[in-house]
């Protein structure tokens, strides 16, 4: 097998180690060298490399992994080490060169079976995208001799003149040697602020990140002709882990791999099978003795541990660990929590009003006062008989807990807080953006994914067959025009789907209703309405989990399929996609027990009928506000303790452990191999894959959506939101230290897309707590009565008011009771809750016009409150300015700052060029000085004179 010239591969030892040693590209301003071979192993390689944090001579650190799998030879030894060696072969130029390992193939063919083909095209592609990653100026450094077997590692390591280059086509932000003082308060505020910072000295993380500062690092896009501005006494420190990982992942999405068909980088390598995984490493281990100190292991002490709930999160330690994006999620959910503070607080006094009133409220009184011997009608056909209101008592207490006056204010509060929420975060978005050196980021558009290049591809060689002349193909609405029919069509069937399997559990509550109605005890038919309710919302429950999942995964599909062209756009249409299906599932069944139950059933001898059988379910004589409330409290709550944390905690253990039994079942049973350490890159393999922040968000979007939507009907819901995020900040961020993979770090400015989607919930939520207060609470019907009925000013007969007459003699043939004397009497009138004329009215049963004044009082509620509470969100909106004034001075001052340091540097070259002048000039008067025979003799020498400064 040929190998190039340039490039010096190791004997394959023992160890099974092949190094490359590259200089940077003579393109870009530097030549390349001859490689070097490094071969000093010591006496225990493990230790020196620090397992696997550096290549195996210790300077270099471990940047980025490559992970593949390849059949070992069972043939012995030398063979598997012969093949290694020429496997491991890198190549610098490809043209006129046969393809790699077809001296490899020769040599095998003699001693064992062909290997497989596909086998063999994934090891030619990895061979050609390694040898051009060397041509990018990476060093590479290989290793197959591990203890998961079948597993090769492919080390990466950036040199200096890499990361200064790709630095530079970044434009990174990196500090200079300019230090400024930060405008400190003075004052008042001083003093404020110091008896703050001392009163939350006990919650503050011991990192030395958080620590408040008083000076800051001008920082400067990198330049390498302007490197004199920056501080680069120590070199391996210039550039941390998270950036020389971020800079390597950036060459290995351009570089291409073109034995294919089409041009491939990483994501379509690692999509093709041809590399199982690429990550950069964890700083090292965060648990166990003798562990040298690291990030991760700070990270795991002052942050991922569930006995640090109380302090605040090391935020700039996360950033300079996770990277921007991953660090602006951990700042925006603890924004978010912290904000749930106040409105918890304000949802208890709220719920302590409710029981403190609750033997003060006339209405609920009234239907427990059994004097009042109120009958009211049957609650289905033949099988249910006429009851008692003063039995439904227990509910109409604990309605009152949720619908009274301060319900109102609390939903007002809660929109209110939703906006300031919003505007808190923008400003706490833009210190961040200012202490992370963002300001003035914009992100550029990303490299073209895989599915998207291979598809222009398909439809460039299509039109190559027919003969047309094309030029640089993209897809258009055209060729996506199947997708998109597919997405609208998929994304309504979903939607029919939650629809359907909402009405099935109506059917379930109707006939479930029905069937225990016929119990002979009377206990259970006194516990008929709490027990339907129960079980109803459990199976709800179950539905919205299983759903979630399914829905996750269709949505992703429908993504697939529309073959966006950057991960941003995939993203951002996955998001779209994932958050409609999931909201129609989480609060479809909310919607109906909030706006349609109750509202469809007709009166008594005129019901409206499920398949001719079934009657429509009616709301408790109380209203559907509790009911509305059992249902939203156990969603909320059983998608929090269910999906969010069990599924967090439970399903991360199983995959880690079945990829243990796995690897466990692999593992040689060599005594020696087993008994040796892990290297940093197989304990990092054996982690769970990093899968994107959107699960995250999408978990706390629902949230953001039970605490603002519905709101009025549940004060606790931001008590329980709050209580959960506490320990999901720590479960996040125990998941994200010591079970995933370390991520790519990538920069951001925002959370995306995300921010729009929680200005819709909050202007949604105005509009749904207004029919919520409206529509689904009597606080309408009880002020109409109040001021227009109440013949003393009092709330005394307002039950009494909201019921209508029915005469049991004109019940439809056949829907009878049965008993019709079960309370011991003969009933000639019952009551229904409806505004209807009487019976001995002359339009008997007809909508009263009690009716129509309460639903006028409605709609006007609802607008008046729509609009009013939305410009009270806006003057919030307004009133907080999104930028705070500190940060604007600050950045102000870092460009003033910035023109003088260039002024000044443009001074001294003027200064250094005048410098020169003067030289020149005097030299010049020298030269005339002399005769003019030995100036004609030494022209040469004065027009040398001369030509210097233009040299210079």
């Amino acid at each position: 097998m040929r190998v190039n010239k340039k490039y010096s591969c190791l004997p394959a030892e023992e160890k099974g180690i092949h190094i490359i040693n590259i200089r940077a590209i003579e393109d870009i301003g530097y030549d390349q060298h001859e490689s070097t071979i490094l071969n000093s192993l010591s006496k225990n390689p493990d230790a020196d490399c620090k397992y696997g944090l550096y290549f195996r001579d210790g300077k270099r650190k471990v940047d980025y992994i490559l992970v593949y799998h390849y059949k070992k030879s069972s043939a012995g030894k030398t063979l598997a080490r012969r093949v290694q060696q020429n496997d491991s072969s890198v190549r610098s130029t490809k043209q006129d060169q046969p393809l790699p390992g077809k001296g490899v193939q020769l040599e095998m063919g003699e001693s064992e079976p062909h290997m497989d083909y596909h086998e063999d095209d994934k090891r030619f592609r990895r061979e050609e995208y390694e040898g051009n990653l060397v041509e990018a100026g990476l060093e590479l450094e290989r290793d197959e001799d591990t203890k998961i077997h079948g597993i090769g590692f492919v080390k990466i390591h950036a040199p200096w003149n890499v990361l200064c280059r790709e630095a530079e086509f970044l434009k990174l932000k990196m500090p200079t040697k300019k230090m400024y003082q930060i405008n400190q308060t003075h004052g008042l505020l001083k003093k404020i602020n110091s008896v703050i910072q001392k009163i939350t000295e006990p919650i503050q993380p011991k990192v030395a990140e958080h620590k408040p500062q008083t000076v800051k690092r001008l920082s400067y896009p990198f330049s390498r002709e302007k490197q004199h501005l920056f501080d680069l006494s120590d070199k391996d420190s210039f550039f941390d882990s998270k950036t020389r990982s971020t800079i390597v992942y950036e060459i290995l999405k351009r570089t291409t791999c073109t034995k294919a068909k089409y041009s491939m980088g990483i994501t379509s390598l690692l999509a093709n099978g041809v590399y199982s995984a690429a990550y950069p490493l964890h700083d090292g281990d965060y648990e166990g003795e003798n562990v040298e100190p690291n990030d991760r292991k700070l990270l795991c002490e002052e942050w991922a541990s569930y006995g640090v709930f109380y302090k605040y999160q090391p935020i700039d330690l996360v950033r300079k660990y996770f990277g921007e994006k991953i660090g602006l999620y951990f700042a925006w959910l603890g924004v978010y929590t912290q904000m749930l503070i106040p409105a918890s607080v304000v949802g208890i006094i709220v719920f302590l009003y409710g029981c403190a009133t609750v033997d003060e409220n006339i209405p609920s009184m009234e239907m427990c006062d059994q004097r009042n011997n109120i009958t009211m009608c049957p609650l289905c056909d033949r099988t249910c008989s006429y009851w008692k209101m003063s039995s439904a008592c227990a509910t109409a207490r604990a309605s009152h807990l949720f619908d009274n006056p301060a319900t109102v204010f609390f939903s007002v509060f809660m929109a209110l807080w939703a906006a300031t929420f919003m505007e808190h975060w923008k400003r706490k978005q833009m210190r961040l953006n200012y202490r992370w050196d963002l300001t003035g980021f914009e992100e550029e558009e990303d490299h073209p994914r895989a599915e998207y290049e291979a598809k222009v591809l398909e439809k460039s060689l299509r039109k190559e067959h027919k003969h047309k002349e094309t030029d640089k193909e993209k897809l258009t609405w055209k060729d996506r025009f199947p997708a998109y029919l597919t997405n609208f069509v998929g994304i309504i069937f979903m939607v029919g789907l939650t629809f359907a399997i909402v009405f099935g559990v109506i059917i379930y509550r109707i006939s479930t209703a029905a069937a225990l109605a016929i119990s002979s005890t009377p206990s259970g038919r006194s516990s008929v309405r709490v027990t339907v309710t129960a079980t109803a919302v459990i199976i709800n429950l179950v539905v919205i989990i299983i759903l979630d999942e399914v829905y996750g995964c269709i949505a992703r599909w429908l993504t697939q399929i529309e073959v966006p062209k950057t991960d941003k756009n995939f993203e951002e249409r996955l998001i779209f996609k994932a958050f409609l299906l999931k909201f129609v599932n989480a609060y479809t069944p909310i919607f109906y027990v909030a706006f349609f139950k109750g509202r469809f059933v007709g009166r008594p001898g005129d019901y409206v009928y499920i398949f001719h059988s079934f009657r429509m379910e009616e709301c408790a004589p109380g209203g559907c506000l509790m009911e509305l409330c059992i249902q939203l409290s156990i969603i909320m709550l059983g998608k929090q303790l269910i999906q969010n944390n069990l599924f967090e905690i439970g399903i991360p253990k199983m995959k880690k452990f079945i990829r243990y039994l796995k690897l466990k079942r692999r593992r040689s049973l060599d005594h020696e191999e087993h008994m040796k350490k892990k290297q940093r890159y197989e304990v990092d393999y054996n982690l769970e894959p990093f899968a994107g922040l959107t699960p995250e968000y999408m978990e706390m979007i629902i949230q953001f959506g039970f605490v603002t939507l519905f709101v009025a009907s549940f004060p606790l819901a931001p008590l329980f939101a709050l209580l959960n995020n506490i320990i999901e900040i720590r479960l996040d961020a125990k998941k994200f230290v010591t079970e995933l993979r370390r991520p790519v770090a990538v920069r951001a400015k925002d959370i995306g897309i995300w921010y729009n989607i929680l200005r819709g919930i909050g202007k949604l939520a105005v509009i749904i707590n207004a029919f919520v207060i409206s529509f689904t609470s009597d606080f309408i019907p009880r002020l109409v009565y109040l001021y227009m009925y109440s013949e003393n000013g009092t709330m005394h007969g307002f039950v009494n008011h909201t019921l209508s007459s029915f005469n049991v003699s004109d019940f439809q043939a056949g829907t009878a009771p049965n008993d019709p004397l079960d309370l011991g009497y003969e009933v000639q009138i019952c009551r229904y809750k409806d505004y209807r004329e009487p019976p001995w009215s002359e339009n008997k049963y007809d909508i009263s016009k009690d009716f129509w004044a309460v639903l006028a009082a409605r709609l006007a509620f609802v607008i008046v409150f729509q609009n009013l509470v939305m410009f009270m969100s806006d003057f919030v909106d307004w009133i907080i300015p999104d930028i705070p004034k500190d940060i604007s001075q600050q950045i102000h001052k870092e460009k003033v700052l910035m023109v003088e340091v260039f002024m000044r540097e443009e001074q001294g070259k003027l200064h250094m060029l005048e410098t020169w002048k003067d030289k020149d000039k005097r030299k010049g008067e020298n030269c005339n000085n002399h005769s003019p025979r030995l100036s004609r003799s030494h022209s040469g020498s004065l027009s040398s004179c001369h030509s210097y400064p233009l040299e210079v």
